[in-house]
């Protein structure tokens, strides 16, 4: 199992989150918000940048970057802080990865990739629960979300091919 980023390799992220946004400030000719920063991702996705209560959030994953140390710090340190940055600038909604944060990954002289596979042995994973369902044709998984939201009754969900509504099933999934 792999360890979390340790202190001071946050350090140096944080560090680097910082340049980002001072070239970003420069880029755009005004100073940016605020943001906080965490290393409280879980999953696999590297990063994110989130808006929650009016704060705004850079959330680095820090296995991912405890495994992935050199790809992380050059390639999704610049792509949240773009994200961000965009978010504050233009303030209207845009594209994630539309030509404002494409423009602004070029002044940064960095990897525009949206995506990135990283091999994910190690590094502890979210898992959804899913539970089974059947139709008037097959069995189906549901997610945790759509089953909770049937048991309470707020909603009915059927089958694309069949049009049959789903209903819960003891049996185990094939």
């Amino acid at each position: 199992m792999i360890e979390p980023i340790d202190d001071e390799r946050r350090a140096e992220v944080i560090a680097a989150t910082n340049q980002y946004l001072q070239l970003a400030e420069t880029v755009y000719q005004h100073p940016l918000k605020e943001v906080q920063i965490r290393f409280d991702l879980p999953g696999s996705s590297a990063g994110m940048f989130k808006v929650a209560g009016g704060n705004r959030i850079i959330r680095y994953n820090p296995w991912l970057f405890a495994k992935y140390y050199p790809e992380n710090l050059t390639g999704t340190v610049p792509h949240e802080v773009a994200h961000f940055a965009v978010h504050c600038h233009y303030r209207r909604r845009v594209k994630p990865h539309g030509p404002e944060w494409l423009a602004l990954m070029q002044a940064f002289d960095a990897d525009p990739s949206v995506t990135c596979s990283f091999d994910l042995s190690g590094i502890p994973q979210r898992r959804q629960t899913r539970y089974n369902y059947r139709c008037d044709c097959r069995l189906h998984e549901v997610s945790a979300r759509r089953h909770n939201t049937m048991v309470r009754g707020k909603g009915r969900y059927q089958c694309l091919q069949c049009k049959g509504e789903l209903t819960p099933t003891q049996l185990p999934f094939e």
